[in-house]
């Protein structure tokens, strides 16, 4: 059957742009399957209201679907005339022929019905039969631009940011979990920019969202300051069927933060003391990777004297370095009168000149 657009709109056939536009957004709203619910006869009243608002919001295929209307609503009736006139006709001859033989019996009602529904079936089937051919046509007239659209695949850009570790994860390699911002396609008109005739509300048009994410990352043994890791598909979202974006995540080493330093998997560290500790000998607290521990100072420890706490480094392939401890004797910059009074009685009570064996 004829599909009647200006009824599924609810408009007159006179209806002005503003009018058909007016319509179709009041029952795309009304019969969105997001709002009415998403069965079948919802969705087949929704592709209705796109179908008509598609034909008559287009000036030409509106012209062609009204002609095509008037044509074969003339035909309808052109037809029911020249039914009648060929009846009249057909009568006439036989009055002209003065025919002898026995009139044939009127047509009964029910006979008369058939030849009715015959004849207006075969205008419908004649219309059905032309609609189809206009609406294919259409379709096929839309189809470059379709293919054109949904041929252009748009590759998603890629993504940089900066990581930071320290330098324990630099050497050892260490798992670390990443938030990332990135570009997602809007879920609402899926990458289109416009929703129910209008731009997209949800993405304002953009085609996209932006997405917080989190991910687990990698990062391998020995990584050098400035290295890049590359996470494949991870970057921003592809349109159209185009691929995504890579991310790629910038090391930085945090060398400052770290008291420590390494030689293979030995750590590497600096402890300072006070004179006193260092002629006397004391037990002094070290904070190694792992906590703190005691580590006993020998008396008449000298500056830049070596300690060793073994199996406190670095542990690889079944293998744990030491942690290396080297003294540095300070004296401090704030010291107490009672200190340098100390101090001077020190020197009274010395009669050692530690210089001496420069001048040999």
């Amino acid at each position: 059957m004829e599909k009647n657009y200006y009824d599924i709109l609810g408009i007159k056939p006179d209806a002005t742009e503003n009018e058909i536009k007016s319509a179709f957004r009041k029952l795309a709203r009304k019969w969105h399957p997001d709002v009415a619910g998403n069965t079948s006869d919802i969705v087949q009243k929704f592709k209705e209201i796109n179908e008509a608002y598609e034909i008559l919001s287009d000036k030409d295929k509106r012209k062609k679907y009204d002609t095509l209307r008037g044509i074969f609503n003339n035909q309808s009736k052109t037809a029911k005339e020249e039914s009648q006139r060929n009846t009249y006709q057909k009568t006439n001859d036989k009055f002209e022929k003065q025919e002898t033989k026995q009139k044939p019996p009127p047509k009964s009602k029910q006979e008369y019905k058939k030849e009715k529904s015959e004849t207006n079936q075969n205008n419908k089937n004649a219309f059905q039969d032309a609609w189809e051919a206009f609406i294919k046509k259409t379709k096929e007239a839309e189809k470059p631009k379709q293919n054109k659209y949904t041929a252009k695949k748009i590759n998603g850009s890629d993504i940089t940011s900066e990581i930071s570790i320290t330098v324990t994860e630099a050497l050892m390699g260490t798992t670390r979990t990443v938030n990332i911002l990135h570009t997602e396609p809007c879920p609402k008109c899926h990458g289109r920019k416009f929703a129910n005739g209008s731009i997209c509300a949800y993405c304002k048009g953009d085609g996209e969202i932006s997405v917080h994410k989190k991910l687990s990352v990698r990062i391998p043994e020995k990584i050098k300051e400035g290295a890049k890791i590359r996470i494949a598909g991870e970057g921003n979202q592809g349109l159209n069927g185009g691929k995504n974006g890579d991310l790629y995540l910038i090391i930085k080493i945090d060398m400052e933060s770290s008291p420590y330093k390494y030689d293979g998997l030995n750590i590497l560290q600096t402890v300072p003391l006070e004179p006193y500790e260092a002629v006397l000998g004391c037990t002094i607290e070290v904070k190694t990777p792992t906590g703190i521990v005691q580590m006993k100072i020998m008396p008449n420890t000298m500056n830049g004297q070596k300690y060793r706490l073994a199996k406190e480094g670095l542990e690889k392939d079944g293998k744990k370095g030491d942690m290396i401890i080297t003294v540095s004797i300070e004296i401090p910059k704030n010291l107490s009168k009672e200190e340098i009074s100390l101090y001077e009685k020190l020197k009274l009570a010395s009669n050692r000149n530690i210089r001496e064996k420069q001048y040999e």
